[in-house]
């Protein structure tokens, strides 16, 4: 956990450094040095300096309208990229992500131990699951999918930094598209300037099922047949359908008559000769 901990805190300040260098080249050190001012005095107040909690108060309160707004998206940049940090880190070979084989397995030694319940029990308790994942055009997502995408590929350059084995020229490869993804992350404006229709947000529904569910899922579904098999000799029946997916997208008849043909799932059934809409 330590090693954990410490991977997560180096990215963090790796990223957090390049941030700073991406806001001195575009707004100058002035506001850096404002940022750097405000970050220094949040971290010794919250560990419960008061005089350094009222000049940071008084820090805040002085900011000119000039200043605001930089202020206030250099902490957003920032913790869009701590967060993207962490999750990786919850997911890389140092963490334990819940997909983990071992965690699946442990799971499974750990119920098999219990007296009161039987091997039956437990395969009849899995094969009653059931989880509904609902894909919804409601704005609950603030990010703009342009800065999740950068966000998604910041994460891959960690995931290859951790790697020890690569060159040195490979590595000062990734670090310049880290600083390339930060400074277009910068300066990609963070609100829409137009609201999407509902085919726009069917299509986004579409880019999540085919960029993660449609590996994802039948991936870890994989993984607990195998570990069930291994360690209760138990393989899960063929027509075993835990996870369903459901949607509020299109909304309207028309909307989602214009949005099925996009669908990923209609151009498979589409190659393989079956209706349009199929399960």
């Amino acid at each position: 956990m330590n090693e954990q901990y410490s991977a997560l805190r180096s990215n963090v300040s790796m990223l957090g450094k390049v941030l700073g260098e991406t806001i001195k080249d575009a707004l100058g050190e002035h506001i850096l040095e404002r940022v750097e001012t405000i970050r220094k005095l949040s971290k010794s107040s919250r560990a419960g300096n008061d005089a350094n909690r009222q000049e940071l108060l008084t820090t805040l309160q002085n900011l000119s309208n000039d200043e605001l707004l930089p202020v206030a998206r250099a902490f957003s940049q920032f913790l869009n990229l701590a967060n993207t940090a962490e999750q990786y880190h919850s997911i890389s070979p140092k963490g334990e992500a819940a997909s983990n084989p071992e965690v699946i397995a442990r799971t499974l030694r750990k119920l098999k131990n219990q007296p009161e319940l039987s091997e039956d029990t437990i395969k009849k308790a899995v094969e009653s699951l059931s989880l509904e994942l609902v894909l919804t055009a409601h704005p609950t997502e603030i990010t703009r999918r342009t800065l999740i995408h950068k966000m998604v590929e910041v994460n891959a350059c960690l995931k290859q930094l951790d790697n020890k084995d690569i060159a040195d020229y490979e590595h000062n490869q990734l670090m310049r598209r880290l600083r390339q993804l930060i400074a277009q992350s910068w300066h990609t404006d963070e609100i829409r300037k137009l609201r999407p229709s509902p085919v726009d947000e069917a299509k986004w529904g579409f880019a999540v099922v085919e960029n993660s569910l449609w590996q994802g899922v039948p991936n870890y579904l994989r993984e607990l047949n195998e570990q069930l098999e291994e360690n209760l000799g138990y393989k899960l029946p063929v027509e075993f359908v835990p996870v369903r997916f459901t949607s509020w997208m299109a909304v309207t008849a028309t909307a989602t008559r214009t949005s099925l043909p996009i669908s990923p799932a209609t151009s498979c059934c589409s190659a393989a000769g079956k209706p349009p809409i199929c399960s």
